[in-house]
């Protein structure tokens, strides 16, 4: 299991527990709301018969406990209408628009006094089943109502607690990342300076060794390749102590930049790989660059392709002159990505094969992208066709 894996399990395990927080909260908050609006309706229903009593005729009874049931109503939002759908009284609405009262308002205010209220009306009627009232004249007055504000805020508030939940965890989880990211980073760049340190020493010996061969008059062909091989390694000694400082960007031939690293890759490769390099016959292409950084990026995507077709197929570097910006695109003809990775193959630690620790892609978008202000993506790929990565450079 590589180390991307890994991540992907915590960040799902820490998905699953914010769902569950989430879940727990909505069930036992539904029961909650369920049972108060049970309660709600009783009260509402003690409220209609209130009214019901009231409206006797010769009514000798002590009324001070009806008054007081219809008075302690002061949280649910209701509306009594008559069979005409008249609006008879309202109550725990807005102060100001539920007055009806003709003698004191003038014809405009109450007209949208009424609208507000008709209106209020038609939402009490999609969300509970109104509560009639017979008089003792055989007609009836019908009671609308709506849940209270405070059921309403009880419903929302899984809602507003899960988003609360997923929030932490977010900010939780980037807070981690970025230090764990800036803990390896200070790893990686301490490993980079270590290696270039240690390299040093060996490279002189082998430098000194060549000189030595030269006025020995050894294979001249066999010393050549020998020389170029101590070459790279000094190079790779560059790349590795520049890890972690900003490097100096110079204009440079880009064209001549990638024929050169394509040369040095076709003495390294099998013979069943194939380089295309393809420029529109412009020979000269300037771009602000490091040319020891962008090499190591042209030679990751060319190894990567080489793994991907399993060591025989054609690789194709295409380079576009765009005025302000220049495109590599760089083909191969092996087994493609699936879409959902086009991101992915960019974190470190990701791998498919069974050696190596997943860095090469990671450091070319890191050399391409913080270093040389470009891009670096997928751009196309198919496992008939293969795949395309294509680098953004500004001129």
């Amino acid at each position: 299991m590589n180390i991307y894996s890994k991540k992907q399990k915590w960040k799902f395990a820490l998905l699953m527990m914010a769902v569950l927080i989430g879940m727990s909260s909505l069930v036992f908050t539904n029961r909650l709301v369920t049972k108060l609006s049970k309660e709600e309706r009783k009260s509402v229903e003690l409220w209609a018969e209130a009214n019901r009593q009231l409206s006797k005729p010769g009514n000798d009874q002590d009324i001070s406990f009806i008054f007081e049931v219809i008075r302690k109503n002061k949280t649910i939002p209701v509306i009594m209408v008559d069979e005409e759908m008249t609006i008879l009284a309202a109550r725990n609405l807005d102060s100001l628009k539920s007055i009806i009262d003709k003698k004191a308002l003038g014809p405009e205010v109450l007209e949208r006094n009424l609208a507000y209220l008709y209106k209020q009306l038609e939402i009490m009627k999609s969300e509970h089943e109104p509560i009639e009232i017979v008089l003792m004249n055989g007609h009836k007055n019908i009671i609308y109502y709506k849940d209270s504000i405070l059921l309403t805020q009880l419903f929302y508030y899984p809602f507003f607690q899960l988003g609360v939940i997923f929030l932490f965890i977010l900010v939780a989880y980037l807070a981690f990342s970025s230090s764990r990211r800036a803990e390896q980073n200070q790893v990686w760049v301490g490993m980079s300076k270590e290696t270039a340190h240690q390299l040093g020493t060996p490279i002189s010996s082998l430098l000194a060794w060549v000189e030595y061969m030269k006025e020995e008059n050894t294979n001249q062909e066999m010393l050549l390749e020998v020389e170029k091989d101590v070459q790279r390694l000094e190079t790779i000694t560059e790349r590795f102590s520049k890890i972690g400082s900003a490097p100096v960007l110079v204009r440079t031939n880009i064209v001549e930049v990638i024929n050169s690293s394509i040369a040095y890759l076709k003495t390294r490769t099998s013979k069943k790989v194939n380089y295309q390099v393809n420029y529109d016959h412009i020979d000269e292409i300037l771009v602000p660059i490091n040319q020891a950084l962008f090499e190591w990026v042209i030679e990751n995507l060319c190894k990567n392709a080489i793994d991907a077709m399993e060591g025989a197929g054609e690789i194709e570097i295409s380079i576009q002159d765009n005025t302000q910006i220049v495109y590599v695109d760089i083909k191969d003809t092996g087994k493609g990505i699936p879409k959902t990775k086009f991101k992915t193959v960019f974190q470190p630690g990701y791998t498919t094969k069974q050696r190596g620790w997943g860095l090469g892609l990671s450091l070319s978008e890191r050399i391409i992208e913080t270093y040389h202000a470009g891009k670096i993506f997928v751009k196309s790929s198919d496992h008939e066709t293969g795949t395309t990565f294509r680098i953004a450079l500004r001129k």
